[in-house]
């Protein structure tokens, strides 16, 4: 596939983050010259550099100089600020400044695309729908927001002309896309710190859906209200629709007729095209259920055949930080999982509490940003209160600069039907957890920030403590 011109010698600022370390491993596959930098060292380092990467730790504008002649283009993220050096840098010299779904964009040029959106569940329908048409052998590329248990990748170039990729509405970026399949899995408001109001992010929806190319087709989930409300505009606007869930009906749609958990995932049975079909899923939880027959519905309009579709989700092994299993130590299951809305930890918990079994269910929750933990704090309480023992940590403020009361107390003291343990020092939070379970438990640590080292330490101190 031939690189765009202004891609051939890329440097990506941030190129540690999931996003951009995916655009890294495309543009190197294809050919390309790339640098990058970020401000510590990361996992994925590795790989890059093995395949040619120039990446350097610390960010400084001398970094645009990797190659002789510099970079064609530099490619950031939202999260980078005007006032990053190599940012400033290059807009001085005149370099070509792409965002990172611009450059994402133009890697998927000359391909048959599905972009998969919602606020929850995107990561998981794009991976399951990626490892689904890898058992079909139809090869694509694929760029998600997390890595593949299967292959530890989160990209891919592909040599059989189709592209997934995670589509990510947080900054209303995916407005870049032209999709020939588009998936929108739910709509709930989120990420209010760039949209501004709730109205504002459902209309960045409503917009992904107009972007759906002549022909495409526009995939939802009919049990999500909002989603729903999206399907009808865009079908009113002559867009294809193509619904899945139990209030599906239409003869194109795939409707659940009933959902049966397994100790190890689930078995979801659809009607489909007036035939009848169960859909083993290995991850538990009939949200995940869900996630899978809409990668079953964007893999038939790929052209992917139903039961190759089928035989592929039954083999996904999930994502990294996806209800990921880390360990056991002392009889205790220590799983780590990215929730951090309130309804993907509602939804999570329910899972969580039939993997568990007879055993209890403690969460190691730490909120992610300081707007959503104001904004959602009696959400995310009535969420946790799913569980049996809460360790309640302070806020990972990620981009956000610190709110005058917002910590995790904030939650923890509206959490009901549910022990709770605040604990704002964040190395204390293992040994707390250690005191706190019992052989049989399931333990899970979640959010989106640093509360994933949490899980070694904790099986470590599990460990120790019965040596």
């Amino acid at each position: 596939m031939e690189l765009p011109d202004e891609l051939r010698r890329a440097h990506l600022i941030g190129i540690g983050g999931a996003g951009m370390s995916g655009i890294a491993r495309i543009l190197l596959a294809r050919g390309a010259e790339v640098s990058g930098s970020d401000a510590k060292d990361s996992r994925a380092f590795l790989t890059l550099r093995a395949q040619g990467a120039r990446i350097e730790v610390g960010q400084r504008a001398e970094n645009l100089d990797a190659f002789e002649g510099g970079p064609s283009a530099v490619i950031v993220s939202t999260a980078i600020k005007d006032t990053n050096p190599e940012l400033a840098a290059a807009r001085e010299r005149g370099v070509p400044v792409l965002h990172r779904a611009q450059a994402l964009a133009a890697l998927m040029a000359g391909h048959r695309t599905a972009c998969i959106a919602g606020t929850h569940g995107k990561t998981s329908t794009t991976s399951m729908l990626t490892v689904a048409l890898q058992h079909c052998r139809l090869d694509p590329s694929f760029a998600i927001g997390g890595d593949l248990n299967e292959s530890g990748a989160n990209a891919h170039h592909g040599e059989g002309g189709m592209f997934v990729a995670e589509a990510d509405e947080s900054d209303g970026s995916f407005l870049t896309y032209t999709p020939s399949v588009a998936v929108v899995t739910n709509v709930e408001p989120d990420h209010l710190d760039h949209h501004g109001t709730a109205e504002a992010y459902v209309a960045v929806f409503a917009e992904f859906a107009k972007r759906v190319e002549p022909g495409g087709v526009l995939i939802v989930c009919a049990d999500d209200a909002p989603a729903a409300e999206l399907a009808a505009r865009a079908e009113a606007d002559g867009v294809r629709v193509r619904r899945y869930g139990r209030s599906a009906t239409g003869e194109q749609d795939a409707r659940v007729l009933g959902y049966t958990p397994h100790e190890d995932g689930g078995t979801v049975r659809i009607a489909l095209a007036g035939e009848e079909l169960d859909v083993r899923v290995a991850v538990p939880g009939e949200h995940m259920a869900l996630n899978a027959v809409a990668a079953l519905l964007a893999g038939l309009e790929l052209g992917a055949p139903a039961d190759g579709l089928a035989e592929g989700l039954a083999a996904f092994g999930g994502v990294r930080r996806r209800f990921e299993f880390k360990g056991r130590a002392a009889d205790v299951r220590v799983y780590d999982d990215y929730a951090h809305h309130p309804t993907e930890v509602a939804a999570q918990l329910r899972a969580v509490r039939h993997a568990a079994g007879l055993g209890r269910v403690v969460v190691v929750f730490q909120p992610h940003l300081y707007s959503r933990t104001r904004t959602f704090a009696n959400e995310f309480a009535a969420a946790l209160g799913l569980a049996d023992e809460v360790i309640l940590l302070d806020v990972y403020g990620a981009r956000e600069e610190p709110e005058p009361g917002v910590t995790g107390e904030l939650i923890a003291e509206r959490i009901t039907g549910a022990t709770v343990h605040y604990e704002p020092a964040f190395d204390r939070a293992a040994a707390l957890a250690a005191d706190l379970v019992k052989p049989g438990d399931l333990l899970v640590t979640m959010g989106a920030g640093d509360v994933t080292q949490l899980g070694p330490e904790i099986l470590a101190e599990l460990d120790r403590r019965g040596a």
